[in-house]
């Protein structure tokens, strides 16, 4: 069972809402998918903040906690490996990664045994096994949802969002997150093409599910683009490195050799070397606002190829595209699939201005109609 961490088989109605690990559950122990966590874990006392909304749903009958689900080991790597918890199997093809770090709240919609997974994205950890396991998943804004009791990687960088089969069932996540949140009436109209090298395969998916869609589609090139997502990787890795030292210096046999190796690279961002990522994300910022006055949404892939199979989990970083710089900009992303001359549906990142959430499921739901078409 190495999706669910813990499955709840108790009654409940509505929709089933898998959480992913690191969220504290009142009564649960948060064990971040880690031996060294797992350890001393204790019953968390209180739930998350971000959780107020489905307990509330579900005193109503309209949603249910199914349980918590398993990630890539203290949410830091992509691959959705984890040897001490297991490997979510991806429902797509077993061969291959499920994604991560929210592997077990992928696969469990893609597997249909939740509608809906909570994940949390700090460099593209929705949006990366939404792309491996063929499910949409949305990145919120910086800030947009509470992170009160959840698990820290990287603060700065940290968000919570929905992952689900569709926009539809997206947007009744975001509706559990933030009770009252609608998707917008209309959707956007021009789109930013962004300019990155990806698989062909990959590369004409996106853009023929761009054509379907009727947007005005703009060429664009993201000045800047390589130096913004290093930043983001030196933010993410001092900060992931202030989050979990005292787990690598005391408890290292009880962390994975992959993250552990991580995190102990992440030792090495030296103070000068965060003030200069610091300053760098300030510039990227301006950089993405100014390209909002131009276009509505930006487009591009979300992966840059197909998941590799698990006994080549070491190449994920070879394909993980600007999903960190996303983060950096503090922006809304939506990974949606979409269908491709490959071995599997390839996913298009959908990128919002701050607080544009609304919107960018709106253009989500056209986009998904335009393909199935």
């Amino acid at each position: 069972m190495a999706t669910w961490i813990t499955k709840d088989s108790g009654p409940g109605g509505g929709l089933r809402v898998a959480v992913k690990d690191p969220i504290d559950v009142a009564g649960l122990p948060t064990t971040a998918a880690c031996l060294a966590v797992a350890d001393r874990a204790e019953p968390a006392a209180a739930d998350a903040a971000c959780l107020a909304g489905l307990r509330a749903a579900a005193a109503r009958g309209q949603a249910h906690l199914a349980g918590k689900v398993n990630l890539h080991e203290l949410a830091y790597g992509i691959s959705g490996v984890n040897h001490a918890f297991g490997t979510p199997v991806n429902p797509l093809d077993p061969a291959r990664v499920p994604g991560g770090s929210s592997s077990g709240s992928a696969v469990a919609v893609a597997a249909g045994e939740a509608d809906v997974g909570y994940g949390s994205d700090t460099g593209g950890s929705i949006r990366i096994p939404a792309a491996c396991c063929g499910v949409a998943g949305l990145k919120t804004t910086g800030g947009r949802i509470p992170l009160t009791g959840v698990w820290p990687l990287a603060p700065s960088l940290d968000t919570v969002g929905p992952m689900a089969r569709d926009v539809a069932g997206l947007a009744a996540g975001m509706a559990l997150l933030e009770p009252g949140f609608t998707v917008a009436s209309e959707a956007p109209g021009s789109v930013g093409r962004v300019s990155i090298d990806a698989d062909p395969a990959v590369t004409a998916a996106v853009d023929a599910a761009l054509a379907a869609t009727g947007w005005q589609v703009v060429p664009l090139t993201l000045a800047g683009l390589d130096a913004a997502q290093a930043a983001a990787m030196d933010v993410l890795a001092a900060e992931a490195w202030a989050s979990d030292r005292e787990l690598a210096e005391t408890a290292p046999g009880r962390i994975g050799a992959d993250v552990l190796a991580r995190l102990r690279e992440s030792s090495k961002v030296t103070a000068a070397r965060l003030a200069a990522a610091r300053q760098e994300a300030a510039t990227w910022r301006k950089t993405v606002a100014a390209l909002f006055d131009q276009v509505e949404l930006l487009a591009l892939p979300t992966l840059l190829g197909f998941p590799p199979r698990v006994a080549e989990a070491s190449g994920m970083p070879r394909i993980r595209g600007i999903t960190a710089a996303v983060n950096l900009a503090g922006l809304p992303a939506l990974a949606l699939p979409v269908p491709a001359a490959g071995p599997l549906p390839a996913s298009i990142q959908l990128i919002g201005p701050p607080g544009g959430e609304e919107r960018l499921l709106a253009a989500g739901a056209v986009l998904e109609q335009a393909v199935r078409a």
